[in-house]
């Protein structure tokens, strides 16, 4: 069972002067730079061959805290959409458990960031058997205590996705979600309002890059539907679903939506939601009966963006103190 939020014993979050409301909390993160430096912390290079007869081949980052503590299980990042290891939230987040004394492995998805020299392919959300191949190559020294996996934004997504394909057979000692769409199809419908164009059109240019950075593969009829989408569900509708086997937009989403896997669910699980969050509603969480999943433990603070949290009383993202607090309390139980 996983502990309760009141074991936690988390502050209430309030937004942090000027991040006020939901665009400036999602915003701020870019607007602050990152934690780029991770010293006196090192870190070391990691590569994860897929099984698939692509040649393709993952890349992640290995941080290693200056001063190691006992009893800690390797935390397992996951970026989100056109995120990488070098994500300011993937960043910020391992410094901060590093200081704590954790091991921390910033993976890069299929095609994402360092990983795209690397890799033929695309990621998508159906690719969640990626992410098991990774977990069967990570060395015993570094799982000897356990892994806990973190997922934020589409990362997350993909995470309750193989968490509840897997169910109690996943060999992860617990996981942690922040602003994950769960419901890909009322998603994507949500962001294609005229008030989020500005995060589309930001989204989309970041898809193409990366869909047409040297290593991808694609024929010239490809690379020429990739610059011609229009919107990201234009991209997932003629380019992701027919390269990867779905029939469009429509069948990937409903096929790959967390909803439908997040009640078989077993490993304990913190699912964190904003909720002002202005890409995902947090009406889809509020929908969800999570009494009928006692591995499952929502946290669902009135205000937050996406993936913002900037809280007033920390320059610590809340939504990082929150899974530490969590995976602390996981580690505490298993010992």
């Amino acid at each position: 069972m996983p502990p309760s939020i009141d074991s936690l014993d988390l502050p209430p979050f309030k937004p942090r002067f000027p991040w006020w409301g939901p665009d400036l909390q999602t915003i701020a993160i870019l607007l602050t730079g990152r934690a780029s430096d991770l010293a006196p912390h090192t870190s070391e290079r990691m590569a994860f061959p897929m099984a698939d007869r692509t040649g393709d081949i993952l890349l992640g980052m290995l941080d290693k805290p200056a001063e190691p503590a006992e009893q800690r299980p390797l935390v397992l990042l996951i970026h989100g959409l056109t995120g990488s290891e070098d994500s300011p939230y993937m960043l910020n987040a391992a410094r901060y458990l590093l200081d704590s004394g954790y091991c921390v492995l910033r993976l890069n998805m299929r095609g994402s960031g360092p990983s795209r020299p690397y890799c033929r392919e695309h990621y998508h959300l159906g690719r969640t058997a990626d992410f098991r191949r990774v977990l069967a190559q990570l060395p015993e020294d570094l799982t000897a205590n356990g892994v806990v996996a973190v997922g934020y934004s589409l990362g997350g997504a993909m995470l309750l996705k193989y968490l509840g394909e897997e169910g109690s057979f996943s060999p992860l000692l617990g996981a942690a979600t922040i602003c994950a769409p769960i419901d890909l199809i009322r998603t994507c419908k949500h962001m294609s309002r005229a008030r989020n164009w500005l995060y589309q059109a930001y989204l989309l240019n970041d898809m193409k890059a990366e869909a047409l950075a040297p290593g991808a593969l694609t024929s010239p009829e490809e690379r020429e539907i990739i610059r011609a989408a229009r919107s990201v569900r234009e991209y997932d509708d003629r380019f992701i679903s027919p390269r990867y086997g779905f029939r469009g937009a429509e069948d990937y989403y409903e096929l790959c939506s967390p909803l439908a896997f997040m009640p078989e669910i077993r490993v304990p699980t913190m699912v964190i939601a904003s909720c002002d969050d202005p890409w995902i509603p947090v009406e889809y969480y509020r929908e969800f009966n999570w009494a009928d999943n006692p591995s499952l433990v929502p946290l669902m603070p009135p205000a937050g963006g996406h993936i913002g949290f900037h809280a007033h009383d920390s320059t610590r993202p809340w939504c990082d103190l929150a899974v530490e607090k969590f995976i602390d309390r996981l580690a505490t139980i298993e010992a």
